[in-house]
């Protein structure tokens, strides 16, 4: 490739539920090389659910953000610690306040190139004795994602921002 030619771009899908989506989505758009996250669901029975729907837990989806990253920037393994940074996957279906299985730990993963980091991942985090308790992650293959509504997509980072300005 000649020095005056940009390197192409490569993207790539990383799944992951650890808790309420809202906080999860900050924590991953931080890392330098994600390009896009968007919160949704996955794992369920049911087609296009809705929030409301999810929050019952009756419909077996998680939530869950779906991460698009240049792998040329960022690896994947970089993605799984921030993963393990963000939540505590000690914590079977909840995560502080929030209680059920919508609420579960888990890696959804694209291809057995994923799912070997993850389990790998999963078991380095384990020996390393940085929890109290036993990992009880989920690691399964990835699952349609269903988006969630618009006004869940950047909501902390919405919150943050004034709707009104008293001066000018």
């Amino acid at each position: 490739m000649e020095a005056d030619q940009p390197m192409e771009k490569t993207m790539a899908r990383a799944m992951f539920g650890a808790g309420c989506f809202w906080s999860v989505e900050e924590a991953f758009r931080a890392v330098p090389g994600v390009t896009d996250v968007t919160v949704g669901y996955s794992g369920g029975a049911r087609d296009n659910p809705t929030y409301d729907e999810v929050c019952t837990g009756m419909t077996g989806h998680a939530e869950v953000v779906e991460v698009e990253f240049d792998d040329a920037k960022v690896d994947y393994e970089t993605l799984l610690e921030t993963f393990w940074e963000c939540h505590d996957p000690t914590q079977l279906n909840f995560q502080g306040p929030d209680i059920g299985t919508q609420y579960r730990s888990v890696i959804f993963t694209h291809g057995m190139g994923q799912a070997d980091l993850a389990m790998r991942a999963k078991k380095r985090e384990q020996d390393s004795r940085r929890h109290r308790g036993d990992i009880v992650t989920e690691i399964s293959p990835a699952k349609t994602f269903w988006p969630a509504e618009d006004e869940h997509q950047g909501y902390l980072a919405r919150r943050r921002q004034p709707r009104w300005r008293l001066f000018g």
